[in-house]
């Protein structure tokens, strides 16, 4: 790394759907402002391209990150390279760095020979039929076709195994990706002082209320649970358009009392939450990392999740949880029942789950990725 640091700043321009103040940012967002916020710290100039929201700012900075903003949430793809030739082409990039989290924006097309690197959380494919309607997922399926060709000769980040793996059965080549894990705050997250828990047996879900993240499937387990008499309760942390829906459907498993639908939650909130539940909960059929799962893990909290892409990244099943077939509403509620039955089963996993965390940080994975950026810089120049 020290050979690394005596290399020129770099300049990096960032291109994202959204910033972590838009009102519908993410784990991507998150990990956007973790990463690359710590590289301005190291000296290293940064501007991010993001699209924009009714009432917010053209231009901020966040982490000292520059940001612009331009377009909606679905006329980025059309306003980014517009913006671009107009206010940013004439900056001196080193590299610009595609963060792909929804669809491609191929910015390797438009932004002027700039070396490009291709960061990837994950991709939709046939998830997006679970999510959106049918025009807009089949315009996600179809944007991502490309991808192999249009990024087949570009270094690319993989936040995981399970999206490497992805992208090459993709059919792009394994040595040009390296995965750079998520990180995580291990400071701030950390089990609970007293080692209190609630009172009563208590499962946390953390996350966006989108149809694709398997809330219901949480709900119809918890249900399942109560009518064996386990007095399991629920907590729902999070804000998203299938609020309505989950809780009509909480309704109608006569779970009024069980569950409570909290809304967004601060990081406060949600280290009090993932300290003092029992265990944590996501369901979904795929993810880039899963990286709410690792930050349960740091809290000492098991998790059970679906056996599925990114949550077998950051699950390991046996050890610090238990991963269960995506859908499989018994085998998630029995592995749920026998967390919360076995407190000796549950301090073993909280604890073990703890020290797998501690193998991720903010700090190592903004090493890599300062490393990994440096590399596709100098590599351009000998090119």
């Amino acid at each position: 790394m020290n050979g690394d640091r005596k290399a020129k700043a770099l300049r990096i321009l960032v291109v994202n759907w959204q910033d972590r103040e838009n009102p519908q940012s993410g784990g991507a967002e998150t990990h956007l402002h973790e990463i690359f916020g710590r590289l301005v710290t190291r000296g290293h100039q940064v501007t991010l391209l993001a699209s924009g929201w009714r009432g917010a700012p053209s231009r901020a900075e966040l982490d000292g990150i520059a940001i612009h903003r331009t377009g909606r949430r679905y006329t980025f793809s059309v306003a980014a390279p517009r913006y671009f030739a107009r206010h940013l082409r004439g900056s001196t990039w080193d590299v610009v760095v595609e963060d792909l989290n929804k669809v491609p924006l191929f910015t390797p097309f438009w932004t002027g020979g700039v070396p490009v690197a291709l960061l990837v959380h994950h991709l939709f494919g046939a998830t997006a039929f679970r999510e959106a309607s049918f025009p807009v997922a089949a315009a996600t399926w179809l944007l991502e076709r490309p991808i192999p060709r249009a990024f087949a000769d570009l270094p690319v980040v993989a936040v995981s195994r399970s999206t490497r793996d992805d992208l090459i059965r993709r059919g792009l080549e394994r040595t040009r990706i390296e995965v750079v894990h998520n990180g995580l705050d291990l400071g701030a997250l950390v089990p609970p002082a007293d080692g209190e828990r609630f009172p009563e047996p208590t499962a946390v879900y953390l996350g966006r209320l989108k149809r694709y993240k398997g809330v219901d499937l949480v709900l119809r387990a918890v249900a399942r649970l109560r009518g064996t008499g386990v007095p399991v309760r629920l907590l729902v942390g999070g804000k998203g358009d299938h609020e309505g829906a989950l809780k009509a459907l909480a309704a109608q498993l006569d779970l009024r009392d069980a569950v409570r639908f909290l809304g967004f939650v601060t990081e406060e909130e949600k280290k009090q939450l993932l300290q003092r539940s029992w265990i944590h909960i996501l369901a979904s059929p795929k993810e880039g990392w899963g990286i709410s799962c690792l930050e349960a893990a740091a809290c000492g909290t098991p998790t059970v999740a679906s056996d599925a892409p990114g949550l077998r990244d950051s699950v390991v099943d046996g050890t610090t949880g238990f991963l269960v077939p995506h859908g499989d509403v018994p085998r998630l509620s029995e592995a749920v029942g026998r967390v919360l039955a076995d407190p000796e089963l549950r301090e073993r996993l909280g604890r073990q789950a703890r020290a797998f965390a501690e193998s991720f940080s903010w700090d190592f994975s903004s090493d890599a990725m300062e490393r990994f950026l440096t590399r596709v810089v100098r590599n351009s120049c000998l090119g």
